[in-house]
């Protein structure tokens, strides 16, 4: 993750830096509606290891767009949610939602 004066110029690339794969993505879906814990994120994200989920998570979490919250238990207990910076992209999940909505509509209408 680039350091904040590293950042591109252009706004929509560092919004691609900043969200630049599926997962994230996803994670935001997930956290849109409300905190989870790991667990909760990795059997909802199919295909994804703990690995990535983690090194995602760690990334998201340094760009302010993730808060993580652990409980001094034992076995720890973490929880996740998303910053007011990450609630500021439940529009760009939206428009990506009706995009892809309005996508395979026209899609079935031409076969």
């Amino acid at each position: 993750m680039p350091k904040r004066c590293e950042l591109p110029a252009c706004p929509v690339e560092t919004s691609l830096v900043l969200l630049c794969d599926k997962w994230k993505i996803l994670i935001v879906r997930d956290l849109l509606t409300g905190t989870k814990r790991f667990g909760e994120l990795k059997k909802s994200l199919v295909g994804i290891s703990q690995k990535v989920l983690t090194q995602h998570l760690r990334l998201m979490e340094k760009s302010g767009i993730v808060r993580r919250k652990v409980y001094a238990e034992v076995p720890p207990k973490v929880e996740y949610s998303l910053t007011n910076l990450g609630l500021s992209l439940k529009s760009i999940h939206d428009a990506l939602w009706q995009w892809g909505e309005e996508y395979k509509e026209n899609q079935e209408s031409a076969e």
